[in-house]
């Protein structure tokens, strides 16, 4: 072989080792570009069979089909919704195939006990979804036809009108406090793991009242009665069922509920994630979700799902104070 050969073969040899290493450098981009490889984990923190177990099932299935893997809805209720995503913060890689769904409680709890996370730095906030109606309601046979008539019940026999919620720190936990101080009357509250747990529990008769969302098929099915909302305007799915502001008592709740992951997630991932959940809104079941529980759609991408949640954590944090410095005891 001549010397012009062997350098012609050995020029070859270093063009095919660089083109090699180009190659190998690319497919870390080709894979991530290529998300979702395989079935996607989404986190539910409450029972199944609530209002928050069915929205998302629904939402996973359509979702599903524009991401071309399965999402497998997982429940792992605990701590007011909260010990579900605060694991995940805390245990899953950042690469999408994790998520979980987040309720106000998230940053709500920090406010009230020493939770094991940061809202504003260990968790990606992905999309905001739906928006809870909470209210109070009673069972259809219940005597109380009436807020007022609750209230007066609960002044009559103070820490004997039974109410259940979620756990302590929840929205309905919090909202019940503060229309106890404002109507003068003292609950006593029977916090549960989820919100269907705390329906069947007024149904069956275990307590009086519920202060909670998710009640909406069973009031359509005419088993309970909602007295009023905590809501700035009547809910079109409840025209006669009026708020509590309008009856004097100035409580409202702003529950969004969305879907997170764990801080430091790929940008594109976030994105890939948050467009599918947008189109699977579309979807008609989950649609039918939403109706049969009174929800309401409320879609935020990642920056405004974000912005949201700080701001609703400055909001929750001037409730807490205020709440407090009443001397209103909030873990019990």
């Amino acid at each position: 072989m001549t010397s012009r050969s062997l350098f012609s073969l050995t020029a070859r040899r270093k063009a095919l080792a660089v083109a090699i290493v180009s190659l190998a450098a690319a497919l870390p981009a080709v894979a991530q570009s290529a998300f979702p490889s395989k079935p996607v984990t989404l986190i539910v923190p409450f029972p199944a069979g609530g209002a928050t177990d069915t929205q998302f099932r629904a939402l996973g299935n359509a979702a599903s089909k524009l991401l071309k893997q399965p999402i497998v809805v997982l429940n792992q209720p605990g701590a007011a919704g909260t010990m579900a995503p605060a694991n995940m913060a805390r245990s899953a890689a950042p690469d999408g195939y994790t998520i979980s769904a987040v309720a106000s409680s998230l940053y709500r709890l920090p406010l009230i006990q020493s939770v094991s996370y940061d809202v504003a730095k260990d968790f990606t906030y992905i999309a905001g979804i739906s928006e809870y109606v909470f209210g109070v309601a009673v069972s259809a046979e219940s005597p109380y036809k009436t807020a007022q008539d609750l209230v007066a019940a609960a002044k009559a026999k103070p820490g004997q009108i039974s109410v259940g919620s979620i756990s302590n720190g929840s929205s309905g936990h919090v909202a019940l406090l503060r229309w106890g101080k404002l109507a003068g009357f003292q609950a006593n509250f029977v916090p549960y793991k989820g919100a269907a747990d705390v329906i069947q529990a007024l149904i069956g008769g275990h307590v009086d009242a519920v202060s909670e969302a998710g009640w909406g098929s069973m009031a359509q099915q005419g088993k309970l009665r909602p007295l009023a909302i905590y809501a700035d305007k009547r809910n079109p799915q409840f025209p006669n069922v009026p708020t509590l502001k309008e009856l004097g008592w100035d409580v409202t709740v702003r529950s969004l509920v969305g879907i997170a992951g764990p801080k430091g997630m790929d940008p594109k991932v976030v994105q890939t994630l948050q467009d599918a959940f947008r189109k699977a809104m579309d979807d008609a079941d989950f649609k039918k979700t939403l109706e049969l529980s009174g929800q309401l759609p409320v879609y935020m991408d990642s920056p405004a799902y974000s912005r949201f949640v700080a701001a609703q954590y400055e909001q929750e944090k001037r409730t807490i104070d205020e709440l407090k410095a009443s001397g209103v005891n909030l873990t019990q």
